[in-house]
Order: structure tokens, then sequence, then C-alpha cells
């Protein structure tokens, strides 16, 4: 058993890798009454393409979602229900890149954890549950769709990117996930649900020879082979469309203004690109900038506005967005503002503000039991420590901010997704 300590954040991590290949971790948090696990796969909405068995599979957009939502279908009944009749606060989600299923409790802990790793390690799926599970995610499908949120995001994606699928929905669509059935489902867990290609998180006062115990006593004693996936080919950072537009059901026009950026190639290194990326985008556009400040007294943005730099399968991109009632104008403003950055610097004082900000956000972090144990998980799959990030911030200098903006916050790179009222639409034509 390997344990890591972290002086300046006063925490530690055991860490082991069990003989089937599976890591698990435990965060001590001594003294808590609150315990918390997560199983995790590394299998996400953007794993639509990989080899099984030596052939290739291509799979309905949104079969990871949806398998995420029939394992909790025991041959006994449901372990959601079961977990909760057990005082455990259980759930699950699925992102582009990975599956987690979750559980927090007061007592009884190491039953519900019993159940947590026996649900999801045992499929079991039958035809008719699957055409039930096809009704119920096609209406969380339709909701999502009448989002102008999730609209915006989507075509952006779309407008970004040619092939990769990072445009493509997590829930996928009606019409893909009609082509689901049980083998399907049977065969994603074969490919993904393998000791070695998940891990296991735990948080709390927890008893780590206890959990490994558990695990070894539940789990398959063998993983499967590793899955070789197909994310596409590398595309060029020039986007597909410069401009994507539909319209709704809103009052104002709502948009994103995306950039492309390289890849983030995983390993040590993946989380200072990240932090780096966030950084970048809040000194330029976060509601503490100057831009921000002129843009909202212009009345050209609202509360709404917010910017991110995402880092997905392949992909990674920076993006700001909200209400507007002139997305165009915002949008040069931001390309704008990014060449006056990086001719003329950030102001020294700021740019510190700016990264104790983040770094106080980060630190926050830590009293969230989830977002430890997700953070957690993240890194194991993507081979960074979670907890390296004080000596990442130091590290970090103005400089490196100044040429992230520089080579990617320009008009080649860039794409505009909008969503406009119907009646302005009317009007224009």
């Amino acid at each position: 058993m390997e344990k890591l300590s972290y002086p300046r954040l006063g925490e530690t991590v055991l860490r082991h890798t069990l003989p089937n290949g599976l890591p698990v971790m435990v965060v001590p948090k001594k003294g808590f009454a609150r315990q918390y696990a997560l199983f995790a796969t590394r299998y996400g909405g953007m794993d639509l393409r990989f080899e099984l068995d030596g052939k290739l599979q291509d799979t309905p957009a949104g079969i990871a979602h949806f398998l995420e939502h029939k394992m909790f279908d025991t041959q006994e009944g449901n372990a959601l229900q079961e977990l909760a009749q057990n005082g455990a606060e259980p759930n699950a989600f699925t992102s582009n890149a990975i599956t987690v299923y979750y559980f927090d409790s007061t007592d009884h802990f190491y039953d519900n954890l019993k159940i947590l790793l026996s649900f999801v390690s045992i499929p079991y799926f039958t035809e008719e549950s699957v055409a039930k599970e096809q009704g119920i995610i096609g209406q969380e499908i339709g909701m999502i769709e009448d989002n102008p949120d999730w609209q915006v995001y989507r075509q952006l994606m779309e407008a970004l990117y040619e092939k990769s699928p990072a445009r493509v929905s997590v829930a996928g669509s009606v019409e893909s996930i009609s082509r689901i059935t049980a083998q399907t489902l049977y065969d994603c867990h074969k490919a993904f649900y393998t000791p070695s290609n998940m891990c296991l998180v735990l948080v709390g006062d927890v008893d780590m020879d206890r959990v490994l115990n558990l695990a070894q006593e539940i789990l398959p004693a063998q993983s499967g082979e590793e899955i070789p996936r197909d994310y596409g080919e590398e595309e060029s950072l020039t986007p597909c469309r410069t401009l994507a537009e539909s319209t709704m059901e809103v009052s104002m026009p709502t948009f994103l203004s995306g950039f492309k950026c390289a890849p983030v190639p995983e390993g040590p290194d993946r989380l200072r690109r990240q932090i780096v990326g966030s950084l970048a985008c809040d000194a330029l556009m976060g509601e503490s900038s100057p831009l921000y400040a002129r843009l909202y007294s212009q009345g050209l943005v609202n509360g709404s506005f917010a910017s991110s730099f995402d880092v997905l399968p392949g992909v990674s991109y920076a993006y700001a967005g909200g209400d507007s009632k002139d997305p165009q104008a915002v949008t040069q403003a931001i390309l704008s503002e990014a060449r006056r950055l990086v001719s003329e610097g950030l102001d020294e004082d700021y740019y510190q503000r700016i990264c104790r900000a983040n770094f106080g956000t980060a630190l926050k972090a830590l009293n969230s039991f989830e977002a430890v144990a997700v953070s957690m998980a993240e890194g194991c799959f993507e081979g960074f420590d979670p907890y390296g990030f004080p000596e990442i911030y130091d590290s970090i200098t103005q400089q490196d901010l100044l040429d992230f903006i520089a080579e990617n916050i320009c008009e080649s790179r860039m794409a505009l997704s909008v969503i406009r009222p119907k009646e302005e639409a009317t009007c224009t034509q």
C-alpha cells in the first residue's frame, strides 16, 4: 500500500492496486461521520467506436449513459432502492469520458459498499427492460432538446468539430438509443466495466484493509484486455463552420463563442494545461475582468455570461457566452481584448488576484467529498495527481496565460453559435 502525503494541503491519500488491476484510493477524514464511495469506469459518451474481441464496434450514441441507467437493475430488484433503504444517498452520472456510481452514508457503509461493487460489476438486462428504458430516456432527451442552453452548446460543438465524437450528445438521440439492445449493453459492459479500466475511491473515516478485502471478495479475480478506442483522426484547428444559428422560444438571443484548442495529452502535465487554460479564460473574460465590466455597462451581457476551458478525449476548447442582444459585438470585443492583452500584458495586481481566487476555489473544493473523489478518479484515468495543484500554481507565470490567449483566442480558431428568438428571425426575413 502506498501512502502519499501533501503537507501544504494537510491531506493524505492511501493507494493500492489489486491483483486484478483495480486502483483503490482512500482519502482519510478521521472523525467524520459521513463516508463517501465512488466506483468509476473510464467509459463515457465519446467512447462510441472501439475494438472488442478483434472486431471493430460502432455503437449507438448515448449508449454509455443508457448503460448507466440500466446498471441499477438486478435480478433481485433495483440497487438504487436497496441502497436508499439502507440509509445511503446513491446516484450516478455519465460524462464524455467517464461513468460514475456513488453513494454517501453515515451508517452501514460497508454493507452499502458491497451493494455498490456488486451491481456495477454484475450486469442484468432484458429486452423488455431495455425497451421500457428507451421510452424513459427518450423523454429525458426531449426535455434536453427543449433547453436553449443545451442547444447552443450542441450547435457550437458541431461547428467546431467535423468528426470528433465530442460533437455527439452524451445522451444520444431518440433514434440512436432505439438501436440499443440488451446484447449491445452486455458487450459494452464486458469491454469497459473491467477492473483495470475502473477505479474505486473512498473518502471519510474508512478502513482501507476492509475495503480491499470486500473488493477482492466481490470483484472478478482477473481483468479483461485493454480496449483500443477510436476518437477519429486529429482534426485541423480550424472550425468546420464559423457560424451556427437556429431559433427557439427565447426572449433574447443566447450564444456561445468557442475557440478550438490543441488536444491536451494525458500525463502529469495535463492538470497544468487545464489550470493555465482556465486562468487565461478567467483573466480575459471572467466576471472580474475589465472586458466583462465594459460589456456589462454597455448592456451587451448580463449575469448569465460565463467562460470556461474544457478538456475531453482528443480535443480541448475555450468558450464564453450567455444572453445578449448582440452576440457578434460581444464576440468581436473578446477578440479585440485578447489582442490588447497579448500586446500590453496583464495588470500585475489583477493577475495576482485571479490566481489567488482560482487557487482558493481549488482549496475550497477539498471540503467536498464528491469533488475530491471525482478529481481522484479523473487523475487516475488521465495520469495526473489532482493534489499537485499548489506546485502547479507556483510554476505558472503571467506569460503562460498570455501565450494561451495569443495561440487560441483568435478569429482563425473561432466559431459562434447563436439561438435567436423566433420573432426576431421572422422580423429579419
